[in-house]
């Protein structure tokens, strides 16, 4: 009988830890580096956005190979791998982080919640520690986390050229969506 009844406790215990957790590998990222007098669109999509977050700790990790932007122009797609963010040297750019305001977020109850997100975000083999706002909508087993914040170019030693420096932007608007579900 104790046998079953510990057996029991380490699934109950084993199934709790581990439904905190929720996952996806098809997050999206975008970025716009357009500035007003440009001609064309300087943006890229990211639809291979690896994201993890523990309803527990509130810890969050994404991660998204940089090759997988997409462009308007495959042009432009050879230069951003190429020539900005050397995407051979740096294959990977990651967020390591978690919500500061787990007080104001119940995982447990749908509704949508505002979050106060610090970490670690690497670009370009560069770290630099942000804060960022975001909401993170629950909805039965599945959540939805989205964030919109602006980085500086220079410094993940992201450098542009004078001859399209009217073009790019110095700042960047990262947009994030991801739908994760409870594994």
């Amino acid at each position: 009988m104790k046998k079953l009844v510990l057996a029991a406790g380490l699934i109950t215990l084993n199934t709790s830890v581990f439904a905190q957790t929720f996952m996806t590998r098809t997050g999206k990222i975008s970025f716009n580096a357009t500035t007003p007098g440009s001609p064309e669109k300087i943006e890229g999509v990211n639809n291979e956005v690896a994201n993890i977050i523990d309803a527990k700790t509130g810890n969050i990790v994404f991660q998204l190979p940089v090759k997988s932007f997409k462009f308007e122009r495959e042009l432009m797609q050879e230069h951003f791998n190429e020539n900005y963010m050397e995407s051979d040297k740096y294959p990977r750019a990651e967020f390591k982080g978690a919500i500061t305001n787990m007080n104001e977020v119940n995982f447990a109850k749908d509704g949508t919640y505002n979050a106060k997100v610090t970490g670690n975000l690497n670009i370009h083999g560069v770290t630099k520690e942000i804060t960022v706002p975001g909401t993170i909508t629950v909805k039965g087993n599945t959540i939805k986390a989205a964030t919109k914040f602006t980085i500086k170019l220079q410094d993940y030693n992201i450098t542009i050229p004078g001859v399209v420096a009217d073009k790019i932007a110095k700042e960047a608007v990262i947009r994030l969506e991801s739908d994760l579900v409870k594994k």
